[in-house]
């Protein structure tokens, strides 16, 4: 079956960087897009970042952009989230996500449907 498994949350002062990684199982890696989502206390789960199956096409949260980077490595079916100049509202459970169809990208929590476990990363001021 599909396995998803994030790492790399922690705690973090503001300004601070964190790298977080989904290693992924039991998919042909290199066919699906791949993304991250967040979820903070009392606020639904929002899109982050998601790459294409090729690594070809990013796309970002506007809250998001030029502070993150989404990579990944399909010889490793990893995915990373570099995240920088982190802040405060940064803070949530952070999940990998992988798409539900092959060789499509969607910014929606619909668009995927394998989910990791999450990872929770938090930004003290």
């Amino acid at each position: 079956q599909v396995q998803l498994v994030e790492s790399g949350g922690g705690l973090v002062q503001a300004g601070g960087s964190l790298r977080l990684s989904c290693a992924a199982s039991g998919l042909i890696f290199s066919s699906v897009a791949m993304g991250w989502f967040r979820q903070a206390p009392g606020k639904e789960r929002e899109f982050v970042a998601v790459i294409s199956w090729s690594g070809g096409s990013t796309y970002y949260a506007d809250s998001v952009k030029g502070r993150f980077t989404i990579s990944r490595d399909n010889a490793k079916n990893t995915v990373y989230l570099q995240m920088d100049i982190l802040k405060p509202e940064d803070t949530a459970v952070y999940y990998c996500a992988a798409s539900r169809r092959a060789l499509r990208v969607g910014v929606r929590s619909g668009d995927f449907g394998f989910w990791g476990q999450g990872t929770q990363v938090t930004v003290s001021s």
